[in-house]
């Protein structure tokens, strides 16, 4: 009775939080497994940023414990943002659960599985369900194990937690806290190990990843922590590529723009969130940036390095946002040229001080009308870029085989575009030069360069 399923729903640091939590259960001697039929111990890593993934997790966890009636054995947890945010209010819906672990407590799941393990295997009453949710000092620095494999090429490591912003829409400062700074020192440790076995490339994960170490670590020289660290990273031998998300335009300062020109390493694609370009509903967001900043952030960026590329989040359908309030939108969304983006319908998040204070006034068939407006924008100026890299040779880091093709390889470019090209397993972790000869809105195809 050791055999663990984790399913992960939401962003880039969930998956990192999960894949850390596998590494420290297979240190204790669980056995991780690929599909949840072979598991007697499943964990639903749950994201609370929109109401669907919360449905989604809820429902997901409803069908897997009417199964788990037959084996009393079984054990079902929730862990992440929807356990933190619900907490004991999940067993309303789900009694049958045997774990609930909060954002600040993932390093001790193994502990709480070894108890629930212990006292099923006793044959006694089943224990009651175990919730942990508070905060513990330090935890920000428990996310470093990361699962071992034969070739890896790229890694998310985590830096910070937590989020000192009060947008009104968002739920994330309730379920994952103030933030809190990983030690710098400790931060290039692993990316020292995760170099060593074969890593070529990081990408820094933090609610508003640029915010590392305000207040905590002095500027030097008129660089902010956060460029100190990139700075270091850059250092690393055996790294070739450094990426990061998600930063906030307000802390984009000059010398984060600089770091793109100066550091080698750091790759020029930036996600920079918009949500919208309505100054009124930035306002209503609580977003302390202008269209007007957001622009000139953007040209800044451009002039320093040519040829940036650009992906965003966009939210249609805010509280009271008119046609004039979408247009702003649509105008800067337009005009920015992004190559990546996620848009997304206006979702009522309970406890936000949107959901308290706000009506959630917009119908549902304007919000999607607005979110296809946005997504043939985007599909558009995606096309063109890709396009327009017909006939050059990019440096693609190769990640896996192809889903679809024999003796197909894919990988990425700096610009993060997934590359199609003909190549054999061995390139896997290595660079390959490859010239491109077709393109869609997503997929650059082409063949390896001599």
């Amino acid at each position: 009775m050791n055999r663990v399923y984790i399913k992960t729903y939401g962003c880039q640091m969930n998956e990192r939080d999960s894949e850390a939590v596998a590494m420290k259960l297979r240190n204790r001697g669980y056995v991780m497994v690929d599909s949840e039929s072979d598991a007697d111990i499943i964990l639903l890593n749950t994201c609370s940023v929109r109401d669907q993934a919360e449905q989604k997790a809820i429902g997901k966890a409803g069908h897997i414990a009417s199964r788990m009636r037959k084996n009393p054995q079984f054990v079902l947890g929730i862990m992440g943002c929807m356990a933190q945010n619900r907490g004991q209010d999940l067993l309303d819906r789900l009694p049958d659960l045997d774990l609930i672990v909060g954002t600040q407590k993932f390093h001790l799941v193994p502990d709480h599985l070894d108890s629930i393990v212990t006292a099923l295997k006793a044959r006694g009453p089943k224990p009651s369900t175990v919730i942990d949710l508070e905060s513990e000092a330090g935890s920000e620095d428990t996310i470093r194990e990361h699962i071992p494999e034969k070739i890896k090429a790229t890694a998310y490591v985590s830096i910070m937690q937590g989020c000192n912003m009060l947008c009104t829409y968002c739920i994330v400062p309730k379920t994952r806290g103030r933030e809190r700074y990983r030690p710098m020192e400790s931060i290039i440790q692993e990316i020292q190990s995760l170099a060593a076995s074969g890593v070529k490339e990081i990408t820094l994960l933090g609610q508003i990843v640029n915010n590392y170490g305000i207040g905590k670590i002095k500027s030097v020289n008129g660089k902010t922590p956060f460029v100190q660290l990139l700075e270091k990273i850059n250092d690393v031998k055996g790294i070739e590529r450094i990426r990061f998300t998600s930063p906030h335009p307000r802390g984009f300062r000059r010398d984060l723009i600089e770091a793109y020109r100066d550091l080698p390493k750091l790759c020029e694609m930036i996600h920079l969130p918009m949500q919208s370009g309505s100054d009124r509903i930035l306002r209503a967001m609580k977003r302390p940036y202008t269209n007007a900043s957001y622009r000139r952030l953007m040209d800044e960026v451009r002039n320093m390095v040519p040829g940036m590329y650009f992906s965003t989040d966009v939210i249609v359908g805010f509280s009271g946002e008119t046609d004039e309030d979408f247009e702003a939108t649509r105008k800067l969304f337009e005009d920015g040229q992004f190559d990546m983006g996620y848009i997304f319908k206006y979702s009522v998040r309970s406890t936000t001080f949107a959901a308290e204070n706000m009506a959630d006034d917009v119908p549902e068939e304007v919000k999607e009308e607005r979110n296809q407006t946005l997504l043939k924008i985007l599909g558009k100026s995606s096309l063109a870029r890709n396009k327009s890299l017909i006939g050059s040779t990019q440096e693609v880091l190769v990640e896996a085989p192809a889903r679809r093709g024999e003796n197909q390889m894919m990988g990425r470019t700096r610009g993060h575009r997934k590359t199609i090209f003909p190549g054999k397993p061995d390139l896997i972790g290595k660079m390959a030069r490859v010239t491109i000869e077709k393109a869609t809105v997503s997929i650059l195809t082409g063949t390896q360069a001599p």
